[in-house]
Formats: structure tokens, sequence, C-alpha cells
């Protein structure tokens, strides 16, 4: 399966690295493209009169010829010690390739040995809101503690033909679905200065519950610092570990992202 973004990195806007906090609102615009792998299984819930319920596995392929749309924007505000920051993100796809590993139902689990012409179409929105205190400055290293939500919805069809019939399922057919997410998250992020010099290592992390059992986000790379803002090439990774009743199951997100962060 594929996603490609082209987005906002306010989660991950690194904090300058000044030892003194102005006392003067400063915000920062960061405009970026992801372009992560994406592991996961979807568990669908047909309606009658099917009896059964398909679990199925996304395949990491094709990324940018399944790309229907995408859009993202965050933002950083920050006034000494204090920030708030925020980013949304919408991406739809559709035909993205993709297995039935098995049925469920009343009798049980039925394997699906051999699919064919299977595909899934996703929209999703994520986004994230939180504040943040600096609680260690320098010359040359910052580091923020911060809490806020993450919100996830996601809406998934899945168009399917198997090679014969399995009996809990038709041979062929299509369903969708849609799941909705609200999670509290903590977490550190900030930057290091390599020396005297402009570059530097943003660091981002963090970890929730709530709707999902687990969710987790970090990030780490490079950047350079210019007049008017920073270039910033990262690898960021983005997972959820679901609960058994929704749709998105154990489903995990990772690849390079680079940015430039306006000040202003």
């Amino acid at each position: 399966m594929r996603l490609v973004a082209l987005a906002l990195l306010a989660t991950a806007a690194p904090c300058r690295a000044d030892s003194v906090p102005s006392e003067q609102w400063s915000f920062a615009l960061t405009p970026y493209v992801w372009l992560p792998t994406v592991h996961g299984t979807l568990n669908f819930n047909p309606p009658p009169p099917s009896p059964g319920a398909p679990s199925v596995a996304l395949e990491p392929s094709r990324y940018l010829s399944s790309l229907d749309l995408a859009l993202m924007l965050g933002f950083e505000a920050r006034k000494g010690d204090w920030s708030v920051f925020t980013d949304a993100m919408y991406l739809e796809f559709s035909n993205e390739k993709a297995a039935v590993r098995s049925v469920s139902g009343p009798g049980g689990i039925v394997q699906i040995p051999v699919n064919s012409n299977t595909s899934v179409g996703l929209k999703s929105v994520i986004a994230t809101l939180a504040g943040g205190y600096t609680v260690a400055r320098s010359d040359s290293a910052t580091l923020d503690v911060f809490g806020g939500v993450r919100y996830m919805t996601m809406e998934a069809s899945l168009d399917w033909q198997f090679a014969g019939s399995v009996g809990l399922l038709a041979q062929s057919g299509t369903t969708s679905e849609r799941d909705e997410l609200w999670d509290g998250i903590v977490g550190v992020r900030g930057r290091l200065k390599w020396g005297g010099s402009k570059w530097f290592t943003p660091y981002y992390l963090d970890v929730g519950t709530g709707a999902s059992a687990l969710t987790w986000q970090a990030l780490t790379g490079i950047g350079y610092s210019f007049g008017w803002g920073d270039v910033i090439l990262t690898y960021r990774y983005l997972a959820y570990d679901m609960k058994d009743e929704k749709l998105l199951q154990n489903t995990s997100f990772g690849g390079l992202a680079l940015g430039a962060s306006f000040h202003f």
C-alpha cells in the first residue's frame, strides 16, 4: 500500500536553540513531502447477508500511481518557553494492491491461500494538537515536553475477487467501512546543534493511548538553518496498535520526509 504526503511538519518543527527565550510571539510553518511505506491489516465486517468478515493485508506498492489527493497543513506558535503546535493531513488513494488473508464467521476462521484482483481504497485524516514547555535550553540544544491529542479517521473500501468459492464470503464483491480514533499523547521534541555551525539534528517522540491500544511516533534527521528558517530531512515513523474491534490493525507508516520550516 502507498502513502505519499505533501504536508506540514508542525509535529516535528524543531525548537530554536536559543539560550534566552524570546517573550515575543514567534511562528513556524513547515511544508514538506513524506513518502512512507505502510504495513498493516484491515478487518472488515460486511453487512448481512454476508456471513463472513474478511481480514485484509495491505501490500506496499505503486505509491505514486495510487495517490488521488494529499492535503496537509501545520502550524506552531511560541512565546517564551511555552508553545502550541498542530498539523492536519488528508490522504486519498484508490486501487491499492491488497490480499484477503482470512475470513472469520460462525464456523471460525478460514484461510485464503489465493487472491485475484483484490484492491483497497483509503481516505484518511490524521491531526495532532498539543501544547509544550521548554524544560532545557542552551546555545546547542533544546528539550520540550508536551501533551495533547491525535485524531485519526479512516474510510476504507474493499473490492475482492477470489479464484474459487470460500463459503463464508462471495467469490467477488465490495464493501466499505469507516473508523475514528481519539488518542491522548505525551512526548518530547527539540534539536541538537552541531557545534557552532548551522547544521543541527531535530528529534521528536510521542506515545499515547485511548481509542487505540497504543500509538507512537518518532523522527530524527538533519537540518540546516538559514535567515528565513530551516531545511530539514528526517526519517519519520508512525505506528498504531489497535484494539480487536477496530478496522485498522497493527499498522505502521515509515519513510523519509523533506521540508522547509519558515519562521516569522
